[in-house]
């Protein structure tokens, strides 16, 4: 999400938090409950502190790198991981990608597809 937007949305999110709170404390609002106030605010909060960017390693989602590429696993991989006939074009840096997978726990790698 671009920041400019994750602002927006947080702070739209944080006053229909507040706005809930106050309808509920001073005795709400005739037709709209301060609680519905509150979960729409709430849901905002939440969407925007958790949303991930595709396609980005567990790595590059730590270390909060920008967005372009950031996710494509580079160096040698961990023997664990399985190439499979998955292959696509991401669509941040245009790059075709073939993805790598843990079959024991689902996890996925994206490398690129030479």
């Amino acid at each position: 999400m671009v920041a400019a937007l994750r602002i927006v949305i947080g702070v739209v999110s944080l006053l229909l938090l507040l706005g809930g709170l106050a309808a509920l404390a001073f005795g709400g609002i005739p037709g709209l409950s301060g609680l519905w106030l509150m979960a729409l605010g709430g849901a905002g909060l939440i969407t925007v502190a958790f949303e991930r960017t595709r396609y980005r390693s567990e790595a590059a989602e730590r270390s909060w790198d920008s967005v372009g590429g950031a996710g494509v696993d580079e160096g040698p991989i961990d023997p664990r991981f399985r190439a499979t006939d998955e292959r696509f074009v991401d669509p941040t840096t245009r790059r075709r990608l073939r993805v790598w997978a843990d079959a024991s726990t689902g996890e996925r790698r994206y490398r690129l597809d030479e």
